[in-house]
């Protein structure tokens, strides 16, 4: 295990030199103007000269290639440099957002796997029936549907016609501090909407897993043996059906980072999103690479994890050949 860990470590390395080279590549040829996105509303008044200077002070017409190398330099002993645009550390940018972030993505994929097995069991219990039809064609349907439309539908359905849960934020309007009761109405909405976009694929792949261990002769085998239903399904198909899902796990995780930057930005919810909107219009070198290396970096260990436990579970499975 620590050897396939020290070999993933060694190519995170490059890897993550080239994104953070690419993101200040294409943020160089971005048409935003940092030197206005800065200034805001002052630099429609302000002249050239000021402009300008503004312009030499921030560096933004230095080369993006020793823009980048500065940034990395810095990086490596800690310091991932100061916002323009929040006007912050990027490290006291990231250390206030990264914990909501982590908590909403946190829940939505546990609500995820939980539910999709459940679903993808019961649906590969009976093959064709019309449970199993019902389970797959809500699938697919919730597969198609953006995530931002569910987070729209939802807000407009329990927020606004059945005033059920609040419609965005951390807290109540008008509370001055942050309670585990507040917190907790409001991440169920952001949370059940990102915990929806990420189901249909947890619940095809148990249900065919399972469905095609239930159809092996092990399993028959159990059963011309006299064992239960639930304990031929529990202890025998189910194990042998989540294996698939387990490769899943890693897959997942850009494809969560995104539908997370889209759910925080409906449900204002304070995490890295806004940052990270914030960071892209105002070409903020600083903020951005932190912001992509930090997904990136997540994305990998995502990886490294689904190898983890496939070979944890699968005994014909060896770590050291991975």
């Amino acid at each position: 295990m620590a050897r396939l860990a020290g070999r993933r470590a060694l190519y995170a390395g490059p890897v993550l030199l080239a994104v953070t080279f690419g993101v200040f590549a294409i943020a160089a040829a971005s048409p935003f103007d940092p030197v206005k996105a800065y200034a805001g509303s002052a630099a429609l008044g302000a002249d050239q000269e000021t402009l300008d200077r503004l312009r030499d002070n921030l560096g933004v017409d230095e080369p993006f290639p020793a823009r980048w190398w500065h940034w990395l330099t810095s990086a490596l002993t800690g310091d991932l440099g100061h916002s323009s645009v929040l006007r912050q550390p990027v490290t006291q940018v990231i250390g206030e957002r990264l914990v909501w972030s982590a908590l909403l993505c946190a829940v939505a994929f546990a609500v995820a796997v939980l539910l999709g097995t459940v679903l993808g069991v019961l649906a590969a219990r009976r093959p064709g029936s019309l449970l199993d039809r019902a389970v797959t064609s809500l699938a697919y349907v919730l597969e198609a549907a953006p995530v931002f439309w569910i987070a729209l539908l939802a807000v407009w359905l329990f927020a606004l016609q059945w005033n059920l849960l609040p419609a965005g934020g951390l807290t109540d309007a008008a509370s001055e501090h942050v309670t585990l009761g507040q917190v907790t109405s409001h991440l169920v909405l952001p949370a059940g909407v990102l915990a929806v976009s990420q189901l249909p694929w947890f619940t095809l792949y148990v249900r065919q897993g399972v469905g095609d261990a239930l159809a092996e002769d092990p399993v028959r085998g159990a059963r011309a043996r006299g064992l239960g239903e639930r304990t031929v399904l529990l202890g025998h198909a189910l194990r042998s059906g989540l294996l698939p899902v387990l490769t899943l796990i890693g897959s997942r995780v850009p494809e969560l980072i995104t539908g997370a930057l889209l759910v925080e930005s409906v449900f204002s919810w304070p995490g890295i999103a806004a940052a990270t909107v914030q960071a892209a219009t105002a070409v903020d070198f600083p903020l951005l690479a932190a912001l992509t290396t930090l997904a990136t970096a997540a994305v990998l260990v995502g990886n490294l994890l689904a190898d983890l436990l496939y070979g944890l579970f699968d005994p014909r499975v060896k770590l050291s050949d991975m």
